[in-house]
Parts: C-alpha cells; structure tokens; sequence
C-alpha cells in the first residue's frame, strides 16, 4: 500500500504543479476532503475542484516543492515548500510572489485522495492581500 499511496500522493502534486483542475479532480475520492492550515474543511469532490479553480485564478503560478516523503499505509506526508504569485489583477508581478514552508498529509483510499491537508504559514500569502483590499 505504500508505494501505490506515495504515487497517488505525487500524481496530485504533479497536478497541483500544472494547475490542472481536472486532473487533480480525478485523483479525489467522491467524499474528498481539503483541510487548510487554519482548519478550515472543504468537503466534496465538486465543491473542492471549484475552490482549487478559484484558488488558481488567485494564484495562476501556486506550486509545491516537495523535498522529503514519508508514508505509512494509507498516509503520505511530504514536507518541502508552497509558493505563488498573487495576481489580483491577473497578472504576476515579482513584488507579489510568496514562498513558505509547508507539510502535506494525503490521506488515500481506494487509490484515491480521501483528505488533502496543508499545514503552512499563509502570513505571506494574508500580507499581499492586504496589501490589494
């Protein structure tokens, strides 16, 4: 089950890499969940493509640097860095680019992503919106 989790865990990397909304819909179970760093829960695999659609036209560039795995059965946390570019106004500007640290905990079912949980400081991310209220 390792080996088969880890490699759904990287294929919904892969996909958040890409921004492909599609593709990161097909790798969620039908009762996903998405819990952010302040705990906010997301549920629904259609509810939760709608908010990564959102969350890409936010941020057109968001990535995740992943620098270590560690997987146990059906769970696989990466650790490495989140980062984007705000684009309020659809266009990426350097001064508006952010990084942090971040953890990914995927949880897999069934070959398919179950949970999807970040844990990062969005201060970076919360200073640039600020900034364009």
């Amino acid at each position: 089950m390792d080996d088969s989790a880890k490699t759904v865990a990287q294929a919904f990397v892969r996909a958040i890499n890409r921004q492909d909304v599609d593709a990161l819909t097909s790798l969620m179970a039908e009762t996903h969940r998405f819990v952010d760093s302040m705990g906010t829960v997301v549920e629904g695999r259609e509810t939760v493509r709608a908010a990564w659609a959102a969350y890409f036209r936010m941020v057109p560039d968001y990535t995740v640097a992943v620098e270590e795995t560690y997987s146990a059965g059906p769970v696989v946390v990466m650790l490495g860095i989140a980062q984007g570019t705000l684009a309020p106004d659809g266009q990426l500007k350097p001064e508006n680019h952010w990084q942090t640290p971040a953890a990914f905990r995927a949880f897999i079912e069934e070959g398919e992503v179950a949970e999807w949980r970040v844990y990062a400081d969005n201060e970076p991310i919360r200073t640039l919106l600020r900034k364009h209220e």
